[in-house]
């Protein structure tokens, strides 16, 4: 079975990657200094929910509760919409936190079906259902108490990030569909939602920010905002350079490009640990006029000597507030005649010092689906190890002896200070991805989202606490 080796194929992995991220000076945390790895949590077993559902499989001592499940009711008339995905939790009062989270509806024009509704001159698209959702949750009695629709009439609202200062979620459409394809506007934009907001707000999108396939987006401590492209082969790594601080609205997009390396590609065959200098291509046109034939932001990017990664996909910002790690979904070693692989971990980081470069490091490179498989989502955990969702959508009978009866399993998998990759949870309920971790801002508990399908409860989001100080997460 795919977990039989866990533990093998990690120890294997293991001294490489402490080896490698050791030597990367670059580091923010110089990892060679750090403290010895923390040990995992230890093995997992099926545990129930707080109503008796077991829907995960958890190390000892740690508890959840599940909410906001898809088709349910949660107003009169309104059904929980589909397809949770990317999430983010704010501070809103002393015991409540906010969450904010996509759904990555991809229903056809004028398909409503288990949508986000809301008011119609809010909408961006009447034509399109997706959109964000806001849901309150009480800290002390681990209750939903709210929730309601922030953003709607956008579409396949996959991933995204914080905003500058954290003042909001911003949320990225996956896809470059328009008018030709009986949408009533073009889509593959860039929105944001304030994260206080009490009600629905208008859907405006950010041109600026480009038009493709985005997957998610994150703004560093300087609103710089990084952004990622989940287009197959073809997928950039962009950044936003905004006229002025928090203002999405003007500014200037570029992709990343290798030095002395144009038109390079990362999607396999690189050293973990070694430090990749940079530069950055302009594009001309973000917003390309696609439906005419105009040239893609990646192709544009690409005539410049852009680089191309695997299937772009999480984002988030490390330790030092201006660097970021991003997800190669299909990046590594390659597992088959599709030419894709288990997975990469990417690190970049912006020049601190004048006469250095800005630098892209290969962090994690996954050597088989055992340890890692299909990374999509990601978080930074409070004590500075990554946190990342498995979205494993190929047909290739992953199993797991605890998800009795489901192919193509999903885990998280913790990737510690030193890089070492260990299991923290399986979804036992089905065989949908993991999306949208997110700590709250003490780091107390953990909300996830299992993305489910069409039927009723088997999408949801999950809060999840107990002994982290255990653990390296």
């Amino acid at each position: 079975m795919r977990r039989r080796f866990l533990a093998q194929a990690a120890a294997l992995v293991t001294a490489k990657t402490l080896s490698t991220l050791s030597a990367h000076a670059a580091l923010a945390v110089d990892l060679a200094q750090s403290p010895a790895d923390s040990i995992d949590y230890g093995p997992l077993f099926p545990i129930p929910d707080t109503d008796g559902n077991f829907v995960l499989a958890l190390p000892q001592g740690f508890r959840y509760a599940t909410f906001s499940r898809t088709g349910e009711a949660y107003a009169p008339g309104r059904l929980v919409p589909r397809s949770h995905d990317g999430m983010a939790c704010f501070a809103a009062g002393p015991d409540t936190v906010r969450l904010v989270r996509n759904h990555e509806l991809r229903n056809r024009p004028g398909d409503f079906t288990l949508g986000v509704e809301v008011p119609a001159d809010h909408a961006y698209d009447a034509a399109a259902m997706g959109g964000c959702m806001a849901l309150d949750f009480d800290l002390r009695t681990k209750r939903l108490v709210r929730q309601f629709p922030v953003l709607g009439g956008t579409m396949v609202n996959c991933a995204g990030g914080y905003a500058w200062k954290n003042a909001g979620w911003i949320t990225c459409e996956e896809t470059t569909a328009g008018v030709n394809d009986d949408f009533g506007r073009p889509h593959g934009y860039v929105f944001v939602v304030p994260a206080s907001v009490q009600s629905a707000v208008r859907a405006v999108p950010l041109t600026a920010l480009g038009r493709f396939a985005h997957e998610a987006a994150v703004a560093d401590a300087n609103g710089i905002v990084y952004l990622t492209e989940d287009a197959g082969s073809t997928s950039g790594f962009y950044r936003f350079t905004p006229e002025r601080s928090g203002d999405l609205t003007r500014g200037r997009l570029q992709m990343l490009a290798i030095r002395g390396e144009p038109r390079a590609d990362l999607h396999h065959g690189r050293k973990m640990g070694l430090r990749l200098p940079v530069r950055w291509v302009d594009i001309d046109e973000p917003d390309p006029p696609l439906e005419r034939g105009a040239a893609t932001c990646f192709a544009q990017a690409r005539a410049r000597g852009g680089a191309a990664f695997g299937r772009l996909e999480g984002i988030h910002r490390g330790e030092d507030g201006v660097s970021v790690y991003f997800v190669a979904t299909t990046g590594g070693k390659v597992r088959g005649m599709d030419g894709r692989g288990y997975g990469q971990i990417w690190r970049y980081a912006p020049a601190l010092a004048r006469g250095d470069s800005d630098a892209l490091t290969l962090v994690f490179e996954s050597p088989h689906g055992s340890v890692l498989d299909s990374p999509d989502n990601l978080c930074f955990t409070p004590r500075g190890s990554l946190l990342l969702c498995e979205d494993d959508a190929t047909d290739d009978a992953d199993t797991h002896g605890m998800a009795t009866g489901i192919a193509n399993v999903n885990r998280l998998i913790g990737l510690t200070r030193g890089g070492r990759p260990f299991a923290f949870a399986v979804n036992l309920l089905n065989a949908s991805e993991f999306a949208g971790a997110c700590f709250i801002p003490g780091g107390e508990i953990l909300f996830v989202n299992l993305f489910g399908d069409a039927s009723v409860a088997s999408g949801m989001t999950c809060a999840i606490w107990g002994p982290w100080a255990r653990g390296p997460l």
